[in-house]
């Protein structure tokens, strides 16, 4: 009677080169040929400079003009928060007092905003994601309702009419994918860059 151990280890072998070698190397080659951008993280670059930073993952701004993101200002993360190195929601349901304060403090850093650029805004009603916090603290997209919010204050702290703004932000209007899936949103580290002019064409 022969020893079961034979089939077994070459089992094993086989499958550990055709799991852990040649399905990699296969996926990976496809990707790099036909997805070259999305298989090496969406990264967004200037010229002249490295990667300024990813179309997938949001980013926080912190001088007058430029949009606020999904990633600020008030941290949605409870890990690492006070570096914004979080990666998850805050999970805060709708009673609890620290949600309360932190919509505040984005409704403050908001009007902060508006006086930093010295932009004085009559009453208007805040979209509601640019005060509360995205599913994983990393999204790197705003609605058009909250783009559109801040095209005043862009506008005012550049010097540039709030048309052009308006343009760029349809520029980066994504639709909701397939016609049907999801909502239409705004990439705000691409329309950043482009405000800046240095969005490199890829």
């Amino acid at each position: 009677m022969s020893s079961p151990l034979r089939p077994a280890l070459t089992i094993f072998l086989g499958l550990t080169l055709i799991t852990g070698v040649v399905y990699p190397l296969v996926v990976t080659g496809i990707a790099q040929t036909l997805f070259p951008h999305q298989a090496n993280g969406s990264l967004i670059s200037v010229p002249n400079a490295p990667a300024t930073g990813s179309s997938l993952i949001g980013q926080e701004f912190s001088s007058a003009d430029p949009k606020v993101s999904a990633t600020g200002p008030v941290p949605y993360s409870p890990f690492n928060a006070d570096k914004s190195t979080g990666s998850s929601g805050s999970n805060l349901c709708p009673t609890n007092p620290t949600l309360v304060d932190n919509v505040k403090a984005r409704i403050a850093a908001l009007a902060a905003a508006d006086s930093a650029a010295g932009y004085t805004r009559s009453f208007a009603k805040i979209p509601v994601d640019l005060v509360t916090a995205s599913g994983s603290g990393l999204d790197p997209h705003i609605s058009p309702a909250a783009a559109e919010y801040q095209v005043p204050r862009i506008a005012k702290a550049r010097g540039i009419e709030e048309s052009a703004v308006r343009t760029l932000v349809a520029k980066h209007t994504q639709a909701r994918g397939l016609g049907v899936f999801g909502e239409p949103c705004v990439n705000v580290l691409e329309l950043n860059l482009d405000l800046d002019g240095k969005l490199a064409s890829r």
